[in-house]
């Protein structure tokens, strides 16, 4: 897998090299790049902005500099942009994602980028909640950390992925460590009884039970 990133801030994005992402790209599995959109600015202010027509209040990323940073990247399976406009990420976008080569993530700024950019370059348009931010990069994070633990051999095992909440449009069951009883309260029975049948069928109540009061929203889709 193959990441481009299109960004005015490079510097947000060294958390891509700690933890099960930083490892990734040091086995192999990923590798991203990062294209500083002023390096291809308009002029030597370094100008990638201006005014939007209309009159409206606020700055807007001009097209010549962003065309001219997604031509420089390698063609990829998908452009993406990330906006407030955006349908929703969700795990089922993460699995589809994961199965591409390429993705290159378009971070905006300001007000947006120019319509027009939309129109010719962006195949796909995703937000990360119905807030705002000021600006793509952590939504491109956020993106990148839910599919590169996707890709096969990112995780230890395969199940860690697939027991996650939403990977079967449920929320995961509750899950427990050692000690037996921490503050007075005990660890369910069940799971210290060994009985796999047992474990599983109280795993899937208590998983459909969470979903019920959390996120109903799901056992109705």
């Amino acid at each position: 897998m193959k990441f481009q990133i299109i960004t005015l801030f490079p510097e947000m994005f060294t958390p891509l090299e700690h933890s099960i992402i930083g490892r990734a790209q040091r086995d192999n599995l990923c590798e991203w790049r990062l294209f500083q959109l002023r390096d291809y600015a308009i002029n030597k202010h370094g100008q990638v902005d201006d005014t939007p027509y209309g009159g409206e209040a606020g700055m807007v990323i001009r097209p010549e500099p962003l065309a001219a940073a997604i031509r420089d990247t390698e063609p990829a399976d998908e452009v993406i942009f990330l906006t407030p406009q955006g349908q929703t990420f969700t795990q089922a976008d993460a699995k589809e994602l994961a199965t591409k080569k390429s993705l290159t993530f378009v971070c905006g700024h300001y007000k947006g980028i120019d319509e027009r950019i939309r129109k010719k370059f962006i195949t796909k348009e995703y937000s990360i909640g119905d807030y705002v931010l000021t600006g793509g990069e952590i939504p491109a994070m956020a993106m990148i950390d839910a599919i590169t633990r996707l890709l096969p051999k990112a995780l230890g095992h395969r199940e860690s992925a697939e027991n996650d909440s939403f990977y079967q449009s449920r929320l995961a069951w509750p899950i427990y460590t050692k000690p037996q009883e921490f503050e007075g309260e005990q660890v369910p029975k069940v799971l210290l009884s060994g009985h796999h049948s047992n474990i599983a069928k109280w795993r899937a109540e208590e998983s459909l039970k969470r979903t019920q009061e959390r996120r109903p929203d799901l056992l109705e889709e």
